[in-house]
Order: C-alpha cells, then structure tokens, then sequence
C-alpha cells in the first residue's frame, strides 16, 4: 500500500525535475541576451558621447579659424579702416601753376627826385644853379616769374595756392630834367662860359623777391595778394651823396584770368615802402598796370 502511495510522488518529483533541467538552459540563455544588450546600450552610450565630444571640438576649431590670428591685430583694423577711407575719398591731384609775366604801366612816386646831377642844395648853394626836381610820375616795365610751392595754403586752406615771386622793373620819371652845374660840360671851365645845362634822366630799377597766395586754384580766373615782399631800388642819378642803392618793402595786390591754353592777362598793384630816404632821395610810391602772362 505505501509503494503505491510514493510512486505518484516519485513521478510528480521527477517530472518536475524534468521541467527544471528543460528550462534552465532557456532561462540562462535569456539573461546573456540581456547582458549582451545593455553592454551594446551602454557603447552605444560611451560612441554618442565621443562623437559629441569630437563635435564640440570641431566647432571650437572652425570658430577659431574664423578670428585673426596676428599678434598686432589691432594695427591691421586700422590699416584696414585707413585703406577704405583712402578709397573712398576724393582723388586730388596737385599741379604746378608756374608762370613768366611780362608787366608795365603807371609809376608814381610820393615825393619828387632830386639828386647829385639836378636838384642840388650843394651845387645850387654853391654856384647858383639848382637845376630841377625829377617829376614823380611816369612809366614802368617788367618781367617776373612765379614758382608755384603748395596748392592748399600748406592744409589751411582748400584751392589756394602759394608762389614764389621773383620780379624785377624798370621806372622812368623823366627823361628831360633841367640838370644843374654837374650835368654841364666840362669845357665851361676853360671858357668860363657855363651855357645851357645838359638834361638829366630821371629813372629807377627794382628787384623784388615775394610769397605770392593766390586763390580760386582750378578757375580761369584767379586773384591773388603779396601779404609782404622785399625790394631793392637803385636810383639814377645818385643822391647828393652818391648813394644809389636803397632797400624796402612791397605790398601788392591783382588778378589774372586764362584766356587761351596757358596764356594769361592780367592787372595788379604795388606799393614799395623804403621806411626813409636815401640820402634825401625818397623811393616810397606804387605802380598800376597790366601784364601778360605764360604759364607752364
């Protein structure tokens, strides 16, 4: 009776026994498989971050590449905003205006001429023949030339150019001026006869250098000024002490307007200042005319 009982019981054990050793491989083979993929799951994690990480590194690198990489980065920025400036502004181009002129005209003095040969208080005072004052007005003629040095006042002023004048003129005052003893011949002394005196020509040279500012650069017409020059006068005949030579200063003042390619007319004057007389010759006066002018 009691085999009976545990046979059953021996079946169920060892069916059951069956069962285990049948699942147990699939049970084991289930969790390799999750194993297997949380590993995959997990490089799969450990690539994604390494390929984000080769990602920021490549953007570091292009936005890297993108700023200058001088040490003087600044200097090249303003080099840089020079050269567009430079490009944008207005292109000037600077000539020279040079010029030879030919001048003549209206001369006056301030005071009449006397000298060794005519007025004389000497030779009057002596032997009683004064003879005459030269007049103080007449003629004159010149040439000069303009150098031209800067086109814009050196920056002070726009169009406005700066020459160099060198200038000289010849004045005549007179050419028949009663002369005294001195202008007579001289073989009035072995004859004792003194006669008719001899006429004198009354006459003056200039040479003057000066700063010419002349504006409207560009236009056909074109005035100027002589803020100051210098100025050398020789006077004919001497003074009463044989002094020729007198110096001074000139103002001045004209305008010339281009009529033909380089060729000019224009009018201008002058005033020669000396500050005193020569010995008793005074050359103060100022001259009014024209000229013609060549430039190149």
């Amino acid at each position: 009776m009691s085999k009976k009982i545990h046979t059953p019981s021996a079946i169920a054990a060892a069916a059951l026994a069956l069962a285990g050793i049948v699942s147990a491989p699939e049970a084991l083979a289930a969790s390799k498989a999750e194993r297997v993929a949380e590993a995959a799951s997990n490089k799969a994690d450990a690539l994604e971050a390494q390929l984000q990480a080769m990602q920021n590194e490549i953007n570091s690198l292009r936005a890297a590449a993108a700023q200058p990489t001088c040490n003087n980065c600044e200097k090249v920025q303003e080099l840089d905003q020079w050269m567009q400036q430079t490009k944008s502004a207005p292109v000037k181009v600077e000539t020279k205006d040079n010029m030879v002129f030919f001048r003549g005209g209206y001369a006056r003095n301030d005071h009449k001429r006397d000298g060794v040969s005519i007025y004389s208080d000497v030779a009057g005072s002596q032997l009683g023949l004064p003879g005459q004052n030269g007049d103080n007005q007449g003629w004159y003629i010149g040439a000069g030339f303009d150098f031209s040095i800067n086109d814009d006042l050196f920056g002070f002023m726009d169009n406005t150019e700066v020459l160099a004048e060198l200038m000289f003129e010849w004045k005549e005052f007179s050419t028949a001026t009663q002369g005294n003893v001195l202008a007579q011949d001289p073989t009035f002394l072995a004859t004792g006869n003194l006669g008719p005196t001899r006429e004198v020509s009354v006459s003056q040279f200039t040479l003057s250098a000066a700063p010419k500012i002349k504006f409207m650069k560009g236009s056909a017409f074109r005035p100027w000024v002589i803020p100051f020059g210098l100025a050398a006068h020789v006077i004919s005949p001497p003074s009463e002490s044989i002094t020729v030579f007198n110096p001074g200063v000139m103002f001045g003042a004209g305008a010339d307007y281009k009529v033909w390619k380089d060729v000019y007319l224009g009018v201008d004057s002058r005033y020669h200042l000396t500050g005193g007389s020569a010995d008793g010759v005074n050359t103060d006066g100022f001259t009014a005319g024209g000229y013609v002018g060549l430039g190149f």
